[in-house]
C-alpha cells in the first residue's frame, strides 16, 4: 500500500515512494562501520508514511535516528549519523549529491555577495579548475555527527533568517585556504593553497570560529581575542564601550581591563561632584557586550579585570553572586582578579593586605605590571602614609572572599600579573601587559583609549588556531605544520579590517599570534600516560618544546622574507631572551626531562633577523573547534567518554576518540584525586608557551569530609599554581554529579573557544 503514496521532493516534484532507495542510503552510511545496523536505524525511526510527506523529512528523521544510537558501546553511530547529515546537507546546498564545479560555484556566489569579490579578481579559472580537481570531497565522511551539527550551525555560508546553506565543508576548507595564501606569488602559492588546506581538512591544524565562518565572505575581521584598556575618564570609559559594541558586532570575545577606574567617594572636580566607583561603568560595558548577537554566530561575551588591591574590591568580587540587589550585581560578563607575589607572600605570611584606590597612590597601578621591586616599594611606602585613603583587611580573609566567590560561581578567574611580565614574550618597562581576555590565554600590551579615534591607543588582538596533537604522528610533523599556520594567520593580519584605528595601528606593529593545542586528553591516553602521577610530565615536556621551537622559526624564516615585525624591539625576543630563560624554576623539581632542539642556534638567527611576529602561543579552550575534528578540547579531561553537548539542535552526542581501544587509557576528569598533576603539566607547558593557558581547577566535594571542598585546599591550589609559574586560571569546576559527561560549554559565547 505504501508504495502507492506520493513523496514530494526537494524541488517540488512528486514521485512515487520507494523504500528500498530510502534503504539504500542507509545501508552506504554504514559502510565499514562497527557495531552499526541500518535496519536498528530505520527501525527506531519509526517512519510514519504519508501521501506527499517530504524527503527531506524523511532524510532528517533518519539522522535522529542514527544520532540517539551513539554510545559507548556503539560509537560509530556518530559516523553514520554524520554520512546521513552530510548527505542531507549536500542536497540542500547544491541539489544533488555531487558538488559543483569550483570555479562556477564560486562565480555564483561571490555574484550573489556572499563570497568575497576577490576570489575572483586573484584566482584565474585555470587555478579553481586546479583546485577543483585538488579537492577530496570524501573526507566530508570523516566528521562526527557533532561535527556536521556544528558546520550547519555555526561555519558553512549560510542565510541565518532562513536557513539556506551554500556550500559544503570541504569547499570551506578550500576557499579558506585561497584567501589566506592569495598575496603570495603565483608560482607557489598554489602549492601552499594545497597543503593548508590538506592540514586542515585532515583535520592536523584547528581553525578558530571566526576564521571558519568569516574567511571567505565579504565581513573581514577574524580575530578572535580583542584586549581593550580602558583609562580613569569618562572619554576614556565611553571610548572602550564603543569600542566594545564595535568588536562584539564582530564575533570577537573581548578582555576590558577596567582596573584603573577610581573607588566609590572619590572627589571629583576638586570635590565638587563624589565618584559612584566602579559598578555604574562596569554595567556599562556589561549592556556594550550584550548588545550584539554576532550575526548569530554566538552571543557577546568578555572577562572585566581588577587588581586584588582595588579600595572596591569586596563589592567587586561578589559582582556575580545571585545573592544581593541589581544596583549592586553586575552577573552577565566573567571577572578576572589580578594578583602578583607580594599578595601571596602577606597570605603565606598570616599578614595583612591594604586596599587603595588607584588614582590616589601615584605610580603604584602601573608598577604592578612594570616593576614588581617598584610596586612593593610604593605599597608599602602608601601602606605607611596617614594622608592616603586605604582599607586593610587579612590577607585570609581576601583570598578567602575571592577562593569563595570563585568556587560558588565558577567564573571568578586570576591572573598572575608578575608572572605575565617577567615570564613574557614583551619588555614589561616599554610595553607592559595589563590584562588578558575571555578564556585567559593571551596576554599581550594594551593602552587605554582617550576617544574612539584615538590614534596613540592601543587595543590588542589575537588570532588564534591550534594543533591537534592527537592527529599528529611524530613531533617532526610540527616543522611544516607550524610554517604553514604561521604563515596562513600572518597573513590573515594584512586580509582582514580594523574598525578601530588602536587596533589596526597595534596589529601591525607586533603582529600577534596564539596557535595553540586541540586533543591533548587524547594525546596522553595514545601514549598511555595520565595527568595525575607524573607520567606525562616528560612526554608533555618535549611536544611544548617543539611546538613553541617550531613556530620560533617558522616566524623567524617569515621574517627573512617579510622582515621583522615593526615593534619587535620592545620584546624580549629582540633581548635574546627566549622562554626556556625565564620560566620558574620549580618546573626542574618535578620535570628533568633535557632540551632537545637547538636552541641558541635560534637565539642567533633571532637576534639577527628578528620575528615576524611578537607572539606566537597561547593554549585556549578549543571548546566549539574540538567538535569539528572530533577531538577532546584544548587541554582538558573529559568529563566521561561520551560528551552531551545541548544545542540549539537538541542533544548531541560526542565519544571520544578510539573509545573502545583506549577506554582504558583515559583518565576521566572526576577520577583525577587533586589539582597537583593537572598543574604540573600546566606549568610545563607554561615553561614555552609565550601568552597563556586556559588552565581550570577541579573540585569533587564528595572526595572531601562532610561533603565540603576545604578553603584550606582551594587556596593551596591557587599557591601552587603561581608556585608552577600558572599566570592565569580560568574555569573553577565543582562536581555536582549531574554534568557527568555533558561539557560546559566553554568560554560562554567567547570567539577565543576556538
Amino acid at each position: 500500500m505504501q508504495q502507492d503514496l506520493m513523496v514530494t521532493k526537494r524541488d517540488g516534484r512528486r514521485e512515487n515512494i520507494d523504500l528500498e532507495k530510502i534503504h539504500r542510503v542507509v545501508i552506504w552510511a554504514a559502510e565499514g562501520l562497527d557495531n552499526v545496523s541500518p535496519s536498528e536505524v530505520e527501525l527506531k525511526a519509526h517512519l510514519q508514511f504519508y501521501d506527499g510527506i517530504k524527503t527531506s523529512d524523511i532524510h532528517e528523521t533518519l539522522i535522529k535516528s542514527a544520532a540517539d544510537l551513539i554510545s559507548e558501546n556503539a560509537p560509530d553511530y556518530q559516523y553514520l549519523a554524520a554520512r546521513l547529515a552530510i548527505f542531507h546537507l549536500r542536497k540542500r546546498a547544491f541539489g544533488s549529491y555531487e558538488p559543483p564545479r569550483l570555479f562556477e560555484h564560486v562565480t555564483r556566489m561571490v555574484e550573489a555577495n556572499r563570497y568575497d569579490k576577490h576570489l575572483l579578481a586573484d584566482y584565474s579559472e585555470q587555478e579553481w579548475d586546479e583546485l577543483n580537481d585538488y579537492l577530496k570531497h570524501d573526507r566530508d565522511m570523516n566528521f562526527s555527527y557533532v561535527a556536521v551539527k556544528q558546520l550547519e550551525g555555526k561555519y558553512l555560508a549560510q542565510n541565518r533568517v532562513t536557513g539556506e546553506i551554500f556550500e559544503s565543508p570541504q569547499i570551506l576548507y578550500i576557499l579558506v585556504a585561497a584567501c589566506l595564501f592569495a598575496d603570495y606569488p603565483r608560482e607557489t602559492r598554489l602549492d601552499y593553497v594545497k597543503r593548508f588546506y590538506d592540514a586542515t581538512s585532515s583535520f592536523k591544524l584547528s581553525l578558530p570560529t571566526p576564521i571558519m565562518s568569516g574567511v571567505r565572505t565579504p565581513t573581514r575581521q577574524f580575530s578572535s581575542c580583542v584586549l581593550i584598556e580602558c583609562d580613569d575618564s569618562l572619554d576614556s570609559i565611553n571610548a572602550t564601550a564603543g569600542a566594545i559594541v564595535k568588536y562584539v558586532s564582530q564575533r570577537a570575545g573581548i578582555g576590558i581591563n577596567a582596573g584603573k577606574i577610581r573607588a566609590l567617594g572619590s572627589p571629583i572636580r576638586n570635590g565638587e561632584a563624589f565618584h559612584t566607583g566602579c559598578i555604574p561603568f562596569y554595567k556599562h560595558f556589561q549592556t556594550a557586550v550584550k548588545s550584539c548577537s554576532q550575526g548569530g554566530v554566538r552571543g557577546g561575551a568578555a572577562t572585566l579585570f581588577y587588581p586584588m588591591w582595588h579600595l572596591e574590591v569586596e563589592s567587586l568580587l561578589v559582582l556575580k553572586n545571585n545573592r544581593g540587589v541589581e544596583e549592586n550585581r553586575v552577573r552577565h560578563i566573567d571577572y578576572g582578579v589580578q594578583i602578583n607575589k607580594l599578595m601571596y607572600q602577606r597570605l603565606i605570611k598570616g599578614e595583612h593586605i591594604t586596599l587603595f584606590s588607584p588614582h590616589e597612590v601615584p605610580g603604584l597601578y602601573d608598577a604592578f605590571f612594570a616593576d614588581q621591586a617598584e610596586f612593593e616599594r610604593l605599597y608599602v611606602q602608601y601602606e605607611q602614609d596617614p594622608n592616603i585613603r586605604k582599607k586593610t583587611l587579612k590577607a585570609v580573609e581576601l583570598f578567602g572572599l575571592l577562593a569563595s566567590e570563585r568556587a560558588s560561581t565558577g567564573r571568578i578567574y586570576v591572573q598572575n600579573v608578575d608572572h605575565c611580565n617577567t615570564h613574557s614574550p614583551f619588555d614589561p618597562t616599554v610595553a607592559p601587559v595589563k590584562q588578558s581576555n575571555l578564556c585567559l590565554e593571551i596576554a599581550l600590551p594594551t593602552k587605554p583609549l582617550a576617544d574612539i579615534n584615538d590614534p596613540n591607543g592601543e587595543i590588542a588582538l589575537c588570532t588564534l588556531s591550534a594543533f591537534n596533537l592527537g592527529a599528529l604522528e611524530n613531533l617532526d610533523e610540527l616543522e611544516e605544520l607550524a610554517d604553514l599556520i604561521v604563515r596562513a594567520l600572518d597573513s590573515l593580519l594584512d586580509y582582514q579590517d580594523y574598525p578601530i584605528e588602536a587596533a589596526r595601528n597595534a596589529t601591525m606593529a607586533r603582529r600577534t599570534l596564539g596557535v595553540g593545542v586541540t586533543n591533548f586528553a587524547y594525546y596522553l591516553a595514545k601514549h598511555g600516560v595520565r595527568y595525575s602521577d607524573g607520567s606525562a610530565n616528560g612526554l608533555v615536556h618535549r611536544t611544548f618544546e617543539a611546538i613553541q621551537y617550531y613556530l620560533l622559526k617558522a616566524s623567524n624564516d617569515l621574517a627573512k622574507e617579510r622582515g621583522a615585525c615593526p615593534k619587535f624591539n620592545e620584546t624580549t625576543y629582540a633581548k635574546g631572551l627566549l622562554p626556556i630563560d625565564t620560566y620558574k624554576r620549580e618546573v626542574d623539581e618535578f620535570c628533568d626531562e633535557p632540551l632537545h632542539y637547538f636552541w641558541e642556534t635560534l637565539r642567533e638567527d633571532i637576534r639577527e633577523f628578528g620575528l615576524r611576529n611578537s607572539t606566537l602561543t597561547a593554549l585556549m579552550p578549543c571548546e566549539t573547534s574540538s567538535q569539528i575534528t572530533n577531538s577532546t578540547n584544548g587541554i582538558e579531561p573529559p568529563r566521561g567518554y561520551v560528551s552531551v553537548k545541548a544545542s540549539k539542535d537538541g542533544i548531541m552526542k560526542q565519544v571520544v576518540p578510539e573509545y573502545t581501544e583506549l577506554k582504558n587509557h583515559y583518565e576521566l576528569l572526576w577520577n583525577i584525586p587533586n589539582n597537583e598533576g593537572y598543574l604540573q603539566l600546566v606549568g610545563i607547558m607554561q615553561k614555552f608557551v609565550d601568552q597563556s593557558i586556559s588552565a581550570n581547577t577541579n573540585y569533587d566535594p564528595s572526595k572531601f569530609p562532610g561533603d565540603k571542598v576545604p578553603m584550606k585546599q582551594l587556596l593551596k591550589d591557587l599557591l601552587t599554581a603561581y608556585k608552577y609559574g600558572v599566570k592565569t586560571l580560568y574555569y573553577h569546576n565543582t562536581r555536582d554529579g549531574a554534568s557527568d559527561g555533558q561539557d560546559d560549554g566553554g568560554c560562554e559565547g567567547g570567539a577565543c573557544k576556538l
